[in-house]
Order: C-alpha cells, then structure tokens, then sequence
C-alpha cells in the first residue's frame, strides 16, 4: 500500500525514486519541508545516498521498508531523502559537518539530524544497521538518543550548533596569498606521493584502493616536468604507469563489457565494488589516453577501446547526454551480473579459446569472490602468449572472441539498474574523456559521441547563458554549481581540439562569462561552489582540494588560463592567477590533496602553448596528428580549415596551403609553414620519445 505521506513520488531523482513506496513519510529538501520542521518543532532526520550506492540499498531494505523503524522515524522527526548526486551542495556541507562531529571521513549513506530552526546538525553518521551489530548501535537506537537529546539536551544543542557553524564556515575561508608564487609545491606533492605510495600493487593507499586519477597524472606530469629541466625522475613515471598497468590487469577493469568499477576492496585490484560511476570512468578515460600517449602501451589503448564501447553502447542515451551510474547490486546481490564459474564459461567457449581465457583471467584458481569467480588478470598478453606458445595475434584474437561471446551470453541475465539522470558536470567530464581518447586514438566515433553529448547540455541545460544540472523524463531543472561551469569549460577546450566550431568557442566564452559573473569571490578570488543567487543554506562552500573528482576551483583556473590564452582576453587569465593565489597556502601545506590545482599552478609558472592551425582539411588533419602523438600538459592544438572565419583569431589567417601559428604564453613566434619545421618544434619541446616510449605501435 502506498503511503500518502511520502512526497517522493513526483520526483525525478531514481535514488529518490527508490524510496517512494517507503513506510517513511519521506519528503525532499525543499522550502515546504524545512518550514514543516520548523511548525512542527521536530529535528529533520536527512538522509544522503544515490541509486548506485550498495549501503544505501542494504540500510533501506533493512531499516526504510521496515514498518516499526518507519513508525519511530515519522513520530519524532520531518524525514529529508536527498540525491547526493542532484544536491552536491548539501552532500559538501553535510560531508563536511559529519567530519567535524565525529572526526572521521564520511560517505554513504550520510545519516545526518539537525535542527529544524536553522538546519545545522548535532548528530551524525552514515550506515546504521537495523540491530545492534559489529559494535554498531542500532538505527533504533539512534533514533531514539537523537530525538531524546533534541528534547532534554537544548542548551548543550545550542552551544554545539555555535561551534559547528563557525567551524563549517572557517572551512571556506582562504584569503589570497601574500607569498610570490612559485614550484615548491610541485616538489612537495612529489615527495607527499612518494610517501603515499604502495609499491606491491600500484595506487596511494592499502585496500580500499580508489584510482586516484589526479594522483596518477600529476606523477605524469612531474616527471615530464623535471624532463624539460633535463632531469630525469624515472620513479614518477613508474608510480604512475604501474599503477595503471595494474588497474588495467585486474578486476578493477570490467574485463568483459568494458569500463571501470568504481574501487577495489583489496589491496590487489582484484574484487571491486561494483557499482560503475561516469565520473570515474570519464576521468580514467583522460588519464590512460595521456599515458597511452607519453608510452605508447598497446594495453592503454586496449582498455579505452574496451571502456568506450561500453560507454556508447550502454550509457549514452538516445537524446546523446549520458546516464550516472550502473548499480553495484543485481536483484540484492553485489556483483551478481557479473560474476562466474568455470563451468559456465566452458560451456560457452571452444577448447582453444577456453584454455586462454582461463589462463588469462585465474579460472583456474581458487574462487575468489562468494564462491564465484571475479574475472581477473596479473598476466599481460605478451608474457601469456609466450607461456602458451602461441603467437600474440593469435592469442589477442582468442581473447576477444571470448569476450564477445561472453558479453552476449551476459547480457541475457538480469542486468544491474541504470541511474538514467542525465548530469551537466558528469557529462562534461565525459566530453573531455572521450574527446582526449578520440584525439590521441585517433577514433573520429568517440569525439562524434563526445559532441553529441555537448549538443545534449547546449540544447537542454543551457539557458539564458545559464546551466541547469541535471536531467530526467523530460524535466531539466536545478541550477548549475560551480563543477558544471568548469568542467564544461574544461570539456568544450578539448572537443575544440578535436573538431573545431565557432559557435562551441563563443559559448565557451559565454560560460566563462558567466562563470566570472555568478561564481567569483570578487573581494578574496577563486569561486563560490554555489551561484550568488543559490538558496541559502548553512555557508557558501569554496574549496580547492580534490575529492573523487576533481576541485572546482582548480578546473576553473586551468580552463580560463587556455581560454585567456587562445582569445586573448587577459579578464579570464586575471581570474586565473586570483584563483590560484587564494588556494595556494592550502595546497603549500598539503599538496597531494591539491593535484589538480597543481596543474593550474603548473601551467601559470611554464606559458600555455597554444597552437592554432590553418589551411585545408586534409593537410590540417596531418599537422593537427603529430601534435595529438605527443603529451604535453601545457600544449594546446586547435586546426581551423581556411573557409572558417574565427572570432577574435582574426590575425591567424591561413598561410598558403597549411600554417601554424604558436605562441608560448604571450609570446608569438614566427608562424610556420614548412613540416619539417613544424616537426622539429615538437622534437624540440618535448624529450619524451627518447625517455620514456618503450612500445613501437604507432597512435
């Protein structure tokens, strides 16, 4: 029976969805419900998660579907369901006040009471079992001291609330710094990684291992960094590409459908917590395209390949945005889709392509997950091939053939549920991932897929030079957050160098217009998460540390650098080095927490280089391949056929039959027509073919 007081229904989120059938009278957060809280005197018990988190799942079977938990919830608090995913700016407040009242990481479900006059918490935790386990109290239980302290505990409330909201407002609090800006906090964040490091299996941490990917990148970066200065750091590159050797290898990669889990619950890269996120994957996408790149290792070029066809075929819907999430969970159980038996596969697979794919992927081994088998790999193909003596081709062709069938009979089983909203800032990081595997794989249908996606948010998120963020059933709605603005930025510079088009460069400019108009903290620099016209809630987030994607403030400097760079328009490079100033004591004390700002702060210390292209397709498409054969972080390539007359590059204009035009920061060097010439630039700024290419495949 459906329960008339759970306001859920009507919403859009499937997270929220999820919980509308609920014995809880759930509402969401809106101005009704805190108003509600406030009438009524009762603390608001907000509740945090989305449709993919498998604890989420286990906590509102057990304790949200469970009538006399249900009874207690409604008779002693106004109950706020909240998608982390539709509501990043509620998830950063009250992430950041669980830390404060428990001094522990948080995560989800976030489980969080506050008081209903002013919405600031005075207990928190996340997964609360239904009895009383692992010396975990019951949710009963906290239900119970909750509302008992709400009651009988009003001055200790009082003083508490006092404390949290300035701590919560001191979080957000950066001023500019008065110290010069310089490269000691790359050489701090090299030896922070250093340290951080775990050399058995890859990665910065001992189980649960997360990839990381600003990490990895920034030990990419370090080590072409010191290359440029003619040193060599050959351990920055082996920390970086080890790790994703191993991330590639193991059960951290879905070895059969392609794409990426969202952690590893060992040390091992094996067992995986199943739940697939685009953040993640368009992230993963990025990174292993600028190894594949800088080392040229076929297995880089495999994973995207894998990962890609994954991506069209199964998240990207048919109005071209792609969707959030894959579940962790098929009917309630972790992993189910996924996992097999040797069985199952022999009876799939001839003799021959059996005896590799077992070999490959440990079905040979022991079960390696609830009696099921995890498909695995420590084995490169090369290394296998010549255990099995059997040509590489040969056994890559075994392989891939298996896989195929596998997938297929996969496919018939019950498949993990699909977050079908559409996310502005997810998307973006999307764009950039694939449109970067597009440009250095050279693979035309991945940047195609890419600018679908563009023109998705162009034609349904972008409004009166705002953006909405996010997208379901027909409905866009939510105001953008500052991730949205610069990741967008970010991802429209890099489909730029993909393809170019003239009306995706002036909305470019466009967004950074209006994210220097909404966002920008004017007296201090950098930019609020929240536009100035947002809701008011607890404090206005501003931050520059990285989380599982990366910092707001940190994209934003790095993108309006670029656009500064190739417009012109000193007002974004300006907003840049302000951004970078009020951030840069944080990332001074803790800089492997601050990789991606470290990348802005990179690129302000060494000039962009941009280059920009003209003349005709087929001697731009040339020109335009050499430059995508090499990673260079500071480096963009933009080829603009002849035809094309370009806003504000109206002195880059073609030169007879091909011409680039570079200039390193300011500075504008002669433009160039002869290839060989142009060619000798590249070899000259960048030392990485002669160091670190150890495969001979050409991109």
């Amino acid at each position: 029976m459906n329960n008339p007081n759970n306001l859920l229904s009507n919403e859009t989120s499937p997270y929220l969805l999820q919980h509308a059938e609920n014995p809880v009278n759930w509402h969401p957060w809106n101005e009704d419900s805190l108003i509600q809280a406030k009438l009524e005197n009762k603390p608001i018990l907000l509740s945090i998660g989305y449709s993919a988190c498998h604890w989420c799942h286990v906590m509102a079977h057990e304790s949200f579907e469970d009538s006399a938990t249900a009874e207690l919830m409604n008779k002693h608090f106004i109950n706020i369901k909240v998608d982390r995913e539709e509501r990043p700016d509620l998830d950063k407040i009250y992430q950041t006040a669980h830390s404060l009242l428990t001094s522990r990481s948080g995560g989800w479900p976030l489980t969080i009471f506050l008081s209903p006059d002013n919405q600031i918490p005075f207990f928190a935790g996340t997964y609360f079992p239904v009895q009383r386990r692992h010396n975990m109290p019951s949710f009963s239980e906290i239900l119970n001291l909750a509302s008992d302290a709400y009651i009988n505990k009003k001055d200790e409330i009082q003083q508490q609330n006092t404390s949290v909201q300035a701590a919560l407002t001191e979080t957000s609090t950066h001023y500019p710094s008065i110290n010069s800006l310089n490269a000691l906090p790359l050489d701090l964040a090299r030896k922070q990684l250093e340290d951080a490091y775990e050399p058995k299996f890859g990665g910065f941490s001992n189980a649960p291992k997360f990839p990381h990917t600003d990490m990895i990148e920034r030990c990419l970066r370090h080590h072409l960094l010191l290359l440029k200065q003619d040193k060599h750091d050959s351990h920055a590159l082996e920390m970086a590409t080890f790790t994703l050797d191993k991330m590639a290898l193991g059960g951290f990669q879905d070895a059969i459908g392609g794409g990426f889990y969202r952690y590893s619950t060992d040390e091992e890269w094996m067992i995986p917590h199943f739940e697939k996120m685009l953040y993640d994957n368009a992230q993963l996408f990025t990174l292993y395209a600028q190894a594949f790149a800088l080392t040229k290792n076929p297995l880089y070029k495999q994973t995207i390949e894998l990962a890609a066809d994954w991506l069209i075929r199964e998240m990207q819907s048919s109005e071209g945005g792609y969707f959030s999430a894959l579940d962790a969970d098929t009917e309630n159980i972790e992993g189910h889709t996924y996992v097999w038996t040797p069985e199952q596969v022999k009876d799939i697979l001839t003799a021959d392509e059996y005896l590799t794919f077992s070999s490959k992927y440990n079905l040979l081994q022991v079960a390696n997950f609830e009696d099921n088998w995890h498909l695995h790999s420590t084995t490169p193909d090369d290394d296998l091939a010549k255990s099995l003596q059997i040509p590489l081709e040969q056994l890559q062709t075994l392989l891939i053939e298996s896989r195929k069938k596998l997938l297929a009979q996969r496919n018939i089983r019950t498949q993990p549920g699909r977050d079908e909203k559409i996310l502005c800032a997810w998307n973006a990081l999307m764009i950039r991932g694939l449109s970067t595997a597009g440009r250095r794989l050279n693979n035309q249908q991945y940047i195609d897929s890419a600018n679908r996606s563009a023109d998705f948010i162009y034609n349904t998120l972008w409004n009166d030079h705002r953006l909405l963020a996010s997208y379901k059933d027909g409905k866009a709605h939510l105001n953008a957050y500052l991730d949205d603005y610069a990741y967008l930025l970010q991802a429209l510079i890099e489909l730029l160098q993909s393809r170019w088009n003239n009306e995706q460069y002036q909305w470019c400019l466009n967004i950074a217009d209006s994210l220097l108009e909404h966002f920008e903290d004017t007296e201090q620099g950098g930019f609020f998460f929240t536009s100035h016209d947002h809701e008011d809630l607890l404090y206005r987030s501003k931050t520059f540390s990285d989380d599982a994607m990366p910092n707001g403030n940190a994209v934003a400097a790095n993108a309006l650098l670029q656009l500064g760079l190739l417009s012109g328009q000193t007002k974004y490079m300006d907003a840049a080095e302000r951004t970078i100033r009020c951030g840069y004591d944080s990332l001074s004390k803790q800089a492997i927490s601050h990789c991606c700002l470290l990348h802005a702060l990179e690129l302000y210390l060494n000039p962009g280089i941009t280059i920009i292209l003209r003349g005709e397709s087929e001697a731009l498409n040339d020109w335009k391949l050499i430059a995508n054969r090499y990673f260079i972080p500071q480096l963009v390539c933009f080829s603009i056929e002849s035809k094309i007359i370009t806003k504000d590059l109206q002195d880059k204009k073609p030169v007879g039959e091909i011409c680039a035009y570079i200039c390193e920061g300011t500075l504008c060097k002669p433009v160039i027509t002869d290839l060989g010439e142009y060619k000798k630039y590249f070899t000259n700024i960048s030392r990485e073919s002669a160091s670190t290419t150890t495969f001979n495949e050409n991109p």
